[in-house]
């Protein structure tokens, strides 16, 4: 029978046997091989895939040609953003990283001017958050936790009740001016005694531990877009306003400067109608095991009492931070937020009531880091229309639901964010998403004013998980929660917060508009 040629190149090379060299080599090479993948931790390649993943598709999207309308640097950046909020919420690598990430991406994809990246990362606003966190510091090492804890249980009684009421009230009160995570931080030892005072056993006072830390973190987040200084999502919405509408030479663009009286107009209504409702909510979820506490409190008496009368270190540092939120009230049109926070820092280390060693690793820097390059690529956003092509885009698709109306509007742009925020930092989804309902409001005839609170306020409904906030956060790593606890009460907070907001933007600011 005929072979056929391949066959016989087959049986050709099959015949010749390798030699002793060429199977020295192979056997080298496959020795080397296997060392090499026993080198690779394919562990750690597992934990980083997010980030991998995030790389193939956000490159593979900007090689797409750019879509009608929008430039080829608009696409980049609306890339960017993308893969920014993916590593937000897998967390692949630590999240300082991501900040370090986009100010590459801006000057090697953008090819911005690496001086003027680095002048859009050191905003007032970004001076605020690095002066409100330095803040913060100074007033935990004086360790003042334990004598506002005396001092809500003196006002409020026994009652459980009423404890979670003055818990909610004063928490709000202290973190409308110093940030809610600093708040959050600086009552948890607080909860904490109240609760292992109570008893021993966590599991016995579960629900009563529900109640206290909730308190808490709810308080917290009510007040946090109270005033201007409640939080960093806060300065980032002033910070949007005055660069996308401000004109010094409109006089009509001057309400876009928002100073610190007219926010309090606007949001601290949300603080005050929520307030009470908020311990009914969390009443009414958990139904505490202990009603009166008055064990509790004996024994928190007799902690303070050890600490002796007010030293003047202590006084002091309330009289500093009282003249910082004078100057915040007086002086933000001026002097600017960040400026006056940088100076109550400084005059806390000129009297050396803080140590700089406190500060340096007390604050941390790399949220300072994530807060400045969201805000420079929210910028980006804007310059390179990337901004308005998505707000046209919105508007399109809300006209086509019909959701044109100024109600219908809120609605969309708050349950936008606050389907955002409950996977991301608040501050991060208002640097993202601001600029899109800035010009989405604009292309809809709706006010910008609105519009950035709705997207402020909204940002702080993160309540379905133990991430969704710092505050969040810290509460629940004191051990006395679970993870369902978050979504049990959340949803009700959530449903409830949304429905006060949308009757104050439908009612109330209508009011306030010149």
């Amino acid at each position: 029978m005929k072979r056929d040629a391949f066959s016989l190149a087959r049986d050709s090379l099959q015949a010749q046997e390798p030699s002793a060299g060429l199977r020295r080599f192979r056997r080298r090479g496959y020795q080397r091989f296997l060392a090499f993948m026993g080198d690779i931790d394919l562990a750690f390649l597992w934990k980083r895939r997010w980030f991998f993943i995030t790389m193939v598709v956000g490159f593979a999207l900007m090689a797409l040609p750019a879509p009608a309308g929008l430039t080829h640097e608009g696409q980049i950046v609306l890339v960017m953003s993308l893969m920014a909020t993916m590593l937000f919420i897998t967390e692949p690598i630590p999240l300082p990283t991501v900040p370090l990430l986009i100010i590459v991406g801006q000057v090697v994809l953008l090819k911005v001017d690496p001086t003027k990246v680095a002048q859009s990362l050191m905003t007032d606003s970004v001076l605020f958050i690095m002066g409100s966190l330095m803040l913060a510091v100074a007033i935990v090492r004086q360790r003042l936790d334990k004598r506002i804890a005396w001092w809500i249980v003196r006002m409020t009684g026994t009652n459980i009740y009423w404890i979670s009421f003055g818990i909610t009230a004063v928490c709000g009160v202290i973190a409308a001016f110093i940030g809610e995570h600093t708040v959050a931080a600086m009552m948890l030892p607080v909860g904490v005694a109240l609760i292992t005072l109570t008893s021993n056993d966590p599991r016995k006072v579960h629900n009563l531990a529900a109640v206290l830390l909730f308190s808490i973190s709810y308080g917290c987040s009510i007040a946090g877009v109270a005033t201007p200084s409640g939080g960093a999502r806060n300065a980032i919405i002033i910070s949007y306003w005055k660069d996308f509408f401000y004109n010094p030479t409109d006089p009509a663009t001057y309400r876009f400067l928002m100073d610190y009286v007219t926010w309090i107009t606007y949001a601290f209504p949300m603080f005050i109608l929520r307030l009470p409702i908020v311990t009914a909510i969390l009443i009414f979820t958990f139904k505490p095991e202990v009603t009166d506490m008055s064990r509790a409190i004996a024994r928190l008496r007799t902690q303070v009492s050890m600490q002796g009368p007010m030293r003047a270190s202590e006084w002091l540092t309330i009289l500093i931070f009282a003249l910082t939120i004078i100057g915040w009230v007086t002086l933000s049109n001026s002097l600017g937020l960040g400026v006056i926070a940088i100076g109550g820092a400084s005059l806390f280390l000129i009297l050396g009531l803080v140590r700089w060693e406190d500060i340096n690793s007390g604050v941390n820097w790399g949220v300072v880091l994530l807060y400045a390059a969201a805000i420079s690529l929210g910028v980006e956003m804007k310059e390179t229309g990337a901004a308005e092509w998505v707000a046209q885009s919105v508007f399109e698709g809300m006209r086509q639901i019909g959701a044109t109306g100024t109600f219908g509007f809120n609605a969309v742009i708050s349950l936008l964010t606050i389907g955002v925020s409950n996977t991301m930092t608040a501050g991060a989804a208002v640097a993202v998403l601001a600029p899109i309902v800035l010009k989405t409001a604009v292309t809809a005839h709706q006010d910008p004013i609105s519009a950035g609170f709705i997207t402020a306020i909204s940002s702080a409904f993160g309540y379905l998980t133990p991430a969704a906030q710092p505050a969040f956060t810290i509460i629940y790593a004191s051990g006395f929660l679970r993870g369902s606890d978050f979504f049990k009460v959340g949803i009700r907070m959530m449903v409830f917060s949304f429905i006060v907001l949308m009757a104050i933007s439908v009612l109330y600011w209508p009011l306030l508009a010149p």
